[in-house]
C-alpha cells in the first residue's frame, strides 16, 4: 500500500513540477526578448484551451485510451512541444541579444507561441488525468482517497515550489538565472517527458464501461448548465467567474513588477522575484488545511466573501509594497502569505460547495463547469484585460517593466486597479447573494 502511495506522490510531485517551472516566471523571459506586451496572451491561451481540451480528453480517458496511457501521452506531447518553444525561445535570445542597440526590437512571437499553446493544451488536461488515476488506483488499492489523497496532492504543491526555487537559483554559467530565460521551458520540458514516460509504469486503470450509456453532452459536461436554473447556483457560477478573473494576473504579472526593481537597486528579493513569490504557493498549501474548518463553521457566503476580501489585500498590497523599503518587503510578503486565502477559500471551498449542490447524477460535469467559469472563461477574460491594463500605465524598457513616465506610479496604479475590482465583485456578492448556511448538508457531502 505504501508503495502504491510513494509512486502517486512522484506522480503528482512531477504534474505540478512541469507547471511551476514557467508559470510565474515566464512573464520575465519574454521580457527579455522584446515580447513583454504579449505576456496576457500567454496566460489567456491557457485559459481559453481550459475551457474544451479537458472535457475532451476526459471523455477519451473514459472510453477508449486507459487514463494512465493518456496521461503519458498527454505529457510525452505537452513535454514535447515545450522543448520545441524552448528551441525558438533560444533563437530569439541570440536575435534579441544581436538587436540590443534597437531599443524597439520586438521578436517574433509566433515561432514561440504556436508550440506554447500546444504544449499547454496537452497539459491542461493532464491535472484533471492525473487526480483520476490517483482516484482510481487508491480505491482499487482498498483506500479512502478522501483520507489519503490530500497529503499526496500536498506534494504536488511542493514539486510547484522546488521548480520555481529551480528556476529562480540556477544560471547555467550565464548572468542570467533560468527564471529570465529560456531555460524555464527546457526545465518544463524535460520533467514533462519525464513524467510521460513514468505514467506508462504506473497501474492500470480500467475504461468505464457505463460512459456508453451518456449522451454527447452529458460527456462534455453540458448537462451541468441546467443549474442556472436555480437562482442561488446561477448567481454563484457567475460571480466565480467574475473572481475568476482575479486567478492568473498575479502568475504573470508579479515576477516582472518586482524584478522592475533590480534596474535602480540591488535588493535580494528584486534578483530573485520567482523565490518570493514562491510564498505564495508555501501558504496555499497550508491553508487547504483550513478549507473545511471554515466552510463547515460558516458557510459558503461568507468563505467566499474572505477570499474576495484576501484578493483586494492581495493586490492592494503588491501597491503598496516594493523591495527598496522594510516596510515595502514587508507588504509584497503579506501580499504572498494571504494568497492561500484568496486562492484556496475560493478553489476549493467553492468546489466542495458546488459538490454539495449538484445532483449526484451530474457532481463530475459541475465540478467541470465550475472550472470552465474559472480557469476557463474568467482566467482568460481577466488576464486579457490586465495585460491591457498594464501596457496603459507601464512600458518595458531594457528588459524591465517600468512605469510610463507620464504615469511615475504606473505600476502602483495598475495594482489599485486590480484590488477595486475585488473589491466591487466583493460588495456586489455581499449583497445579491442569498443563502442559508446548513452545516450538516456539508458534512454529509464531505464524508
Amino acid at each position: 500500500m505504501n508503495n502504491i502511495k510513494s509512486r502517486l506522490i512522484v506522480m503528482n510531485f512531477l504534474q505540478f513540477a512541469v507547471w511551476g517551472a514557467y508559470l510565474t516566471c515566464i512573464g520575465q523571459f519574454l521580457g527579455k526578448v522584446g515580447l513583454g506586451n504579449y505576456i496576457s496572451w500567454f496566460y489567456v491561451a491557457q485559459g481559453v484551451v481550459s475551457i474544451f481540451m479537458p472535457a475532451i480528453m476526459g471523455i477519451i480517458a473514459d472510453k477508449y485510451i486507459q487514463p494512465q496511457r493518456l496521461l503519458g501521452l498527454s505529457h510525452l506531447l505537452a513535454g514535447g512541444f515545450m522543448l520545441v518553444a524552448a528551441y525558438f525561445g533560444y533563437e530569439a535570445t541570440e536575435l534579441a541579444a544581436a538587436n540590443s542597440a534597437n531599443a524597439s526590437y520586438v521578436a517574433d512571437i509566433w515561432p514561440i507561441f504556436i508550440p506554447y499553446v500546444l504544449s499547454v493544451a496537452f497539459y491542461m488536461p493532464t491535472i484533471a488525468l492525473s487526480n483520476t488515476v490517483a482516484f482510481g488506483t487508491l480505491t482499487r488499492s482498498g483506500l479512502d482517497f478522501v483520507k489519503a489523497f490530500p497529503p499526496i496532492r500536498t506534494l504536488g504543491t511542493v514539486g510547484f515550489i522546488a521548480s520555481m526555487w529551480l528556476v529562480n537559483s540556477l544560471s547555467f554559467g550565464q548572468e542570467l538565472t533560468a527564471q529570465q530565460t529560456y531555460m524555464q521551458l527546457v526545465i518544463s520540458g524535460g520533467l514533462g517527458v519525464l513524467l510521460g514516460l513514468y505514467s506508462f509504469t504506473l497501474p492500470a486503470c480500467p475504461l468505464n464501461k457505463e460512459v456508453g450509456n451518456k449522451s454527447l453532452a452529458e460527456r462534455l459536461g453540458l448537462d451541468a448548465f441546467r443549474l442556472f436554473k436555480s437562482k442561488t447556483m446561477a448567481l454563484f457560477f457567475i460571480f466565480s467567474m467574475l473572481l475568476g478573473v482575479s486567478l492568473q494576473i498575479t502568475n504573470g504579472f508579479a515576477t516582472p513588477y518586482i524584478e522592475s526593481f533590480s534596474a535602480t537597486s540591488d535588493s535580494w528579493f528584486a534578483n530573485n522575484p520567482t523565490m518570493l513569490v514562491s510564498l505564495s504557493q508555501i501558504s496555499e498549501a497550508l491553508c487547504i488545511l483550513l478549507t473545511s474548518f471554515f466552510l463547515l463553521r460558516f458557510g459558503i457566503k461568507k468563505v467566499m466573501l474572505i477570499a474576495m476580501f484576501a484578493w483586494v489585500l492581495r493586490f492592494g498590497l503588491f501597491g503598496v509594497g516594493s523591495t527598496e523599503t522594510i516596510m515595502g518587503i514587508a507588504a509584497l510578503i503579506c501580499s504572498c502569505l494571504v494568497y492561500g486565502v484568496a486562492f484556496d477559500f475560493f478553489n476549493v471551498s467553492g468546489a466542495m460547495f458546488v459538490q454539495q449542490e449538484a445532483p449526484q447524477s451530474m457532481q463530475g460535469s459541475a465540478q467541470g463547469l465550475f472550472m470552465l467559469m474559472t480557469n476557463g472563461i474568467g482566467a482568460s477574460v481577466g488576464t486579457y484585460i490586465a495585460g491591457k491594463i498594464v501596457d496603459h500605465y507601464c512600458v518595458w524598457e531594457g528588459g524591465h517593466l517600468v512605469s510610463r513616465p507620464e504615469f511615475t506610479d504606473g505600476w502602483q496604479t495598475t495594482w489599485f486597479v486590480f484590488a477595486g475590482y475585488a473589491l466591487v465583485v466583493a460588495l456586489a456578492f455581499l449583497v445579491m447573494f442569498k443563502y442559508k448556511h446548513d452545516p450538516n448538508k456539508l458534512g454529509d457531502v464531505r464524508h
